[in-house]
């Protein structure tokens, strides 16, 4: 098993930064690949960005490549989501999620074991 809790949500002006946490607890946190979904109200939940194991490999949404960044540390047990030049249509429930992977990363929800509750960002214009 293992435990996610992310931080960092919060009211935020549109072109403004947040940067979202989330911490593992429970399993060697290296062994696992890791992503960040989002879901608005009314829409399904979508996928924004993966990290593999190692960091080494990352993927990102169309819609937030350029703006976001993905990263980990594994000493932390941490994934981060750095969100800039934030707009109205970025505002959501944040999610990470992780499956027990060396391979790669993973852009579909079914891919996943493993979520967090989620984080509030809310981005007014």
């Amino acid at each position: 098993q293992v435990q996610l809790v992310e931080s960092g949500g919060g009211l935020v002006q549109a072109g403004g930064s947040l940067s979202l946490s989330c911490a593992a607890s429970g399993r060697p946190f290296s062994m696992y690949a890791m992503g960040w979904f989002r879901q608005a109200p009314g829409k399904e939940r979508e996928f924004v960005a993966a990290i593999s194991w190692s960091g080494g490999s990352t993927y990102y949404a169309d819609s937030v490549k350029g703006r976001f960044t993905i990263s980990r540390d594994n000493a932390k047990n941490t994934v981060y989501l750095q969100m800039n030049s934030l707009k109205p249509e970025d505002a959501a429930v944040y999610y990470c999620a992780a499956r027990r992977s060396l391979d790669g990363y993973y852009t579909r929800e079914d891919d996943y074991d493993y979520w967090g509750q989620g984080t509030q960002v809310t981005v007014s214009s």
